[in-house]
């Protein structure tokens, strides 16, 4: 299992990086999650000026989406957590999207973030919208359309060690690929 890629997708809410990060620690693979959150902190702005930045340029996708592929290809396995990974990462051996319902969306990033959830909830549908206009515009995906997943789970009703232990299990039961000695 050390050299498999896994691409683990789902829009904010969802319990992506959380889940990717615990599936990562379990299969002992690099855990990468490059966002957008990254090039603002690297960049010395917040989530929203990116935001506002990408809705005009298309730079800013780009950039992250080439950075996190490029980190993904690297020497050995890994466990890519993005909104686009299972889209990007044309390499990955196991492709898992993660969706709940907006509702269970936004209450779960007010528990992580705070605010009201009103304010989050009409924050991150503009969000889905904007993010998908760009995908479609730039990339011609429609995140939208997963229906490739390996694996699709649906996660209002599941805590994040039980999405990660479905998507552990779904990794063990892939065929050994030959492996270079």
């Amino acid at each position: 299992m050390s050299d498999v890629r896994i691409a683990i997708s789902g829009k904010s809410g969802c319990g992506n990086t959380t889940v990717s990060r615990m599936v990562a620690d379990t299969l002992k693979l690099r855990f990468i999650n490059f966002t957008f959150r990254s090039l603002a902190a690297e960049k010395g702005l917040t989530l929203k000026e990116v935001l506002d930045l990408a809705a005009k340029d298309e730079f800013w996708d780009r950039e992250v989406d080439s950075r996190q592929v490029a980190i993904a290809l690297e020497e050995g396995g890994c466990v890519l957590g993005s909104r686009l990974a299972i889209w990007m990462l044309k390499e990955a051996d196991f492709k898992v999207y993660l969706r709940a319902k907006p509702e269970t969306r936004a209450a779960r990033i007010v528990k992580r973030e705070g605010g009201s959830l009103e304010a989050v909830a009409a924050f991150t549908a503009e969000r889905d919208r904007q993010d998908s206009e760009r995908y479609l515009r730039i990339y011609q995906i429609d995140n939208d359309n997963y229906d490739f997943a390996d694996l699709v789970i649906d996660t209002d009703e599941l805590d994040p060690a039980r999405i990660a232990a479905l998507i552990v299990e779904g990794v063990q039961k892939l065929p050994q690929r030959n492996r270079k000695e």
